[in-house]
């Protein structure tokens, strides 16, 4: 998985202090982003946080996802190509915001955000400005009297 990141995602192995148990710290630009933990150590339950055992296995377990933000869609997509990890692409045109989806190895779903895409790469996807609202997801009140 820490190859993963590394070669998929760009971040680097960070300096770590020596605690009594395995694992990485992985960075972007010199600055620790992700806490990875082995999976496996015997008496896990005394050196990481709590959650309970095999929680994380299937799927995502106790995380639906997590998102970073990321710069220059058309690169990173071929990037993803070259690597042999499939994507799945949207977009929401009112937000400027453009995103992908992938999944690491152990299943995780990985959101990486671009801002700022005035108009969304021809890669397909779904447009989250033509989806139907959910009925509990109110629009946003100041924007709506702007409109108006």
């Amino acid at each position: 998985t820490k190859d993963f990141y590394c070669k998929v995602l760009g971040f680097e192995v960070m300096p770590r202090p020596d605690f009594p148990f395995p694992g990485y710290w992985l960075g972007v630009n010199g600055k620790i982003q992700v806490h990875m933990a082995q999976a496996g150590v015997p008496n896990s339950e005394l050196y990481y946080l709590g959650s309970p055992k095999n929680a994380a296995k299937d799927n995502s377990g106790v995380i639906d996802h997590v998102a970073f933000l990321a710069t220059d869609p058309e690169k990173f997509v071929k990037h993803l190509k070259a690597v042999g990890v499939p994507c799945r692409p949207r977009n929401f045109p009112e937000s400027q915001l453009y995103q992908l989806f992938i999944k690491d190895p152990d299943g995780l779903t990985i959101e990486l955000n671009f801002f700022g895409i005035t108009k969304a790469p021809d890669w397909g996807g779904e447009d989250y400005s033509r989806m139907p609202r959910a009925a509990s997801a109110k629009k946003n009140p100041a924007k709506a009297k702007a409109a108006a």
